[in-house]
């Protein structure tokens, strides 16, 4: 366990401190987050005080334990700042180097297939010891994840329009470089009555059923943002990643999607209508950390060649 020493009048707000405070704050517990961060309870309770004393407010409720109307104001500044301090600490570690022959590669579901897959053979193949882990989360996630070094590799994608980058978060001190666009055609059933189109405007489809799937296409805002309408009306919310699911519901008629055509080639009871307008493209990129050890710069290669 930890003790904490006397903390005087002369400190101010330090990364550990917030951590504390956000772990008591999720918790609703001194004793739990002393348990959790390997503090005494006496610590927490010390470091809680430090961060009050400091900003001369209350932070926290005692009983029963929840943050005031000051502590929640700061739990909103405190998220952001320990995760840019963890992305520091990852670029950090980064520029001093990798253990060879290890990468990380996240994606989204959609990026991840086809062409990552090939690069992925390639890459081995020219590197016969490269050890590799794939691992499938939404964009915001692989993007974040490569902040915090958690992943080497990320690909991501989303719906823009032609040679617009991508709209990421949390990639300040991230690299980022084109992979790939595609068109992009709009999913529907079979038996649709827009399935015999030979394509069709988003801002025509205003009063239809859409489906929305943020860990796999383009979350509904950003279709409404591309439409010029706010209109586009989800008639379910699929929480999952996995592609096969969600276009079986696309073909049980439970709503529309945007899909890169790619991806509704061959596809039972779905039908693929290009869109005509707006101009719009399946993008994806490849975000990375600034400096590459030889493992992942090789992959990085092979994905971007």
């Amino acid at each position: 366990m930890i003790h904490a020493g006397s903390i005087s009048n002369t400190d101010r707000v330090e990364p550990h401190l917030l951590r504390t405070f956000v772990t008591v704050a999720a918790l609703g517990s001194f004793s739990a987050a002393a348990r959790q961060l390997g503090y005494t309870q006496s610590a927490v309770s010390q470091h809680i005080a430090a961060l009050e004393g400091d900003l001369g407010v209350a932070l926290l409720h005692r009983r029963p334990v929840e943050p005031t109307a000051a502590g929640q104001r700061l739990l909103d500044h405190a998220g952001p700042i320990l995760r840019r301090m963890e992305a520091a600490r990852a670029d950090i570690r980064r520029a001093a180097g990798e253990p060879p022959g290890k990468v990380v590669l996240g994606g989204c579901p959609l990026a991840l297939a086809g062409r990552a897959a090939r690069a992925l053979a390639e890459a081995r193949r020219s590197l016969p010891g490269l050890e590799v882990s794939v691992r499938t989360a939404a964009r915001d996630a692989v993007v974040g994840g490569v902040a915090l070094g958690e992943i080497d590799l990320g690909l991501v994608d989303g719906i823009v329009a032609p040679s617009d980058p991508l709209r990421l978060h949390d990639a300040d001190f991230l690299a980022t470089a084109p992979v790939a666009e595609e068109p992009v055609a709009l999913a529907l059933p079979g038996e649709h009555p827009l399935a015999t189109r030979s394509s069709v405007r988003l801002r025509d489809l205003a009063d239809a059923n859409w489906l929305d799937a943020p860990g796999i296409a383009a979350p509904l805002g950003e279709l409404r943002a591309a439409a010029g309408t706010d209109d586009l009306r989800s008639a379910l919310r699929y929480e999952g990643g996995d592609t096969r699911t969600l276009l079986s519901l696309v073909a049980e008629g439970h709503g529309l999607l945007l899909l890169p055509a790619s991806a509704l080639a061959g596809v039972q009871g779905v039908r693929a209508v290009p869109v005509s307008a707006p101009r719009l493209v399946h993008r994806t990129e490849l975000v990375h950390g600034r400096t590459l050890g030889a493992a992942v710069s090789a992959l990085a290669a092979a994905l971007t060649r």
